[in-house]
C-alpha cells in the first residue's frame, strides 16, 4: 500500500527538473548554499539535518519532511533520533505541527527499509 511520501518525492524531483532546466544558475547557487551549510563544521551534518527536520514539521512541508527524513537516515541518524525531534517539533510547533508527524511516518515507512 503506497502512503504518499514516494510519490511527493517524485512530484519535488519533477518540479526541480523544470527549475533546474529553466532557471539552472539560480538552482546551482542555491544547491551549493545548502550543500555548504549542511556539511559538517561546529554541528555535523546528522545533526543540521534533525534540525532541518524539525524546521519541516513547523514549516509543514510536506515535501521538506521526505527529504529531510531521508538525509537523516543517510546520515547516520536512529528512528529514535527522528521521533525525539518530532516531539520537540510538536512542542514548538504545537498541534499543526502535530498533524504533520503523518508525513514523518510515511517518510519512514518510505525510506528507512531502504537504508
Amino acid at each position: 500500500m503506497s502512503n504518499g511520501m514516494t510519490e511527493a518525492m517524485q512530484d519535488f524531483q519533477a518540479g526541480m527538473g523544470m527549475m533546474k532546466r529553466e532557471a539552472g544558475d539560480t538552482m546551482q547557487a542555491f544547491g551549493g548554499f545548502m550543500e555548504k551549510v549542511l556539511e559538517d563544521d561546529v554541528l555535523d551534518t546528522k545533526t543540521k539535518e534533525l534540525i532541518a527536520l524539525g524546521m519541516a514539521i513547523t514549516a509543514r512541508c510536506k515535501y521538506c519532511i521526505g527529504i529531510h527524513v531521508q538525509k537523516v537516515l543517510k546520515a547516520g541518524g536512529t528512528h529514535a533520533e527522528i521521533i525525539e525531534v518530532c516531539k520537540v517539533a510538536i512542542l514548538m510547533g504545537g498541534g499543526p505541527a502535530m498533524t504533520y508527524i503523518a508525513e514523518v511516518h510515511n517518510a519512514l515507512e518510505t525510506f528507512e527499509s531502504s537504508r
